[in-house]
């Protein structure tokens, strides 16, 4: 079944009014209060809209920021009913210190089509689309992964491109890149823009290879899907996390998961930038309006759009 059309603008809205909120914050140093920002302007207009949602996916639970929490219900408790994935604010940090790559973003699927899982670590393989089905694995080695795709793609190693957030723990992998000599674009933060750089076609790397963020994964597996896009990716629980996910209904703690079995059915996906990047262009303040870029995509209508919308204050 397909998301019904009409709702794609009005959740563009609730992204934009979300890099609205945050938008004072830009570069003041206070990654919290712009989180807050965004927050509250994004709650706040989830609950303008005729649905019966639930926050399947909620930011903030491991830093302890504010937070559209996991369970949350929103919408005005009448319509149809969603899962929500959201993260009000991605890129606190690049926010605070007025850096490229912040925006706020959500995912809408029917009830139950989404991944609901903890804010806890996830290990995540993407490859872009045109590529054969479940290619890559995550219990392969990083050289078994590099083959195959170099293969796929009827490339070299030497002349594939990973994204890999620079983090100690990826050691391993960036050792194995080097000696394969694919080239490595490193990322500081910000896993849902590095892995949507796979997507589109010419892009900017051929994998993302990291261990990054749980919440993050199944917004950007919404997104992938979209562009026929792949990803495999396991949750990291530790014994407090794996409590949570049995809560959540999750059974099996070391199961690799495919797109399909993270984003089921029909997607939307919104990312209205806060600061430019590879996703869209900054938010402009004007002293009695604000202009604000959006990236929209609905699968089943086969958007894939950038949107500029001007609203007064």
């Amino acid at each position: 079944m397909s998301l019904d059309k009409s709702f794609l603008n009005q959740f563009v809205r609730v992204t934009e009014y979300a890099a609205y909120g945050a938008s004072p914050f830009i570069g003041k140093g206070n990654k919290i209060a712009a989180d807050q920002g965004a927050v509250d302007m994004m709650r706040n207009e989830l609950n303008k809209i005729n649905m019966k949602a639930t926050i399947v996916i909620g930011e903030g639970e491991m830093d302890e920021a504010p937070m559209l929490h996991i369970g949350e219900k929103v919408g005005t408790n009448t319509g149809p009913e969603f899962d929500l994935a959201v993260d009000p604010l991605e890129g606190t940090t690049f926010t605070s210190k007025g850096l490229p790559n912040a925006f706020s973003v959500l995912a809408v699927a029917e009830k139950g089509n989404l991944l609901s899982a903890p804010d806890t670590y996830m290990e995540k393989i993407i490859i872009g689309s045109n590529l054969p089905k479940n290619l890559l694995d995550l219990d392969n080695t990083v050289e078994q992964n590099i083959n195959l795709l170099a293969e796929a793609k009827r490339k070299k190693p030497s002349e594939l491109s990973a994204c890999v957030m620079k983090r100690a723990r990826h050691e391993h992998i960036i050792k194995a890149l080097e000696k394969m000599n694919v080239k490595i674009n490193y990322i500081t933060d910000g896993d849902i823009a590095g892995g949507l750089t796979v997507i589109g076609d010419n892009p900017k790397n051929d994998i993302y290879l990291s261990t990054g963020g749980g919440p993050e994964g199944v917004i950007v597996a919404a997104a992938l899907s979209c562009f026929d896009g792949q990803m495999q990716a396991r949750l990291i629980l530790n014994e407090d996390e794996i409590i949570r996910a049995k809560n959540l209904g999750i059974t099996d703690f070391k199961k690799k998961y495919n797109i399909d079995e993270i984003v089921k059915g029909d997607v939307i996906f919104c990312a209205s930038g806060v600061t430019s990047g590879d996703l869209a262009k900054g938010i402009k303040n004007f002293e009695n309006k604000f202009e604000v870029t959006t990236l929209a995509l609905h699968k089943s209508q086969a958007i894939n759009k950038t949107i500029t919308n001007i609203y007064k204050k």
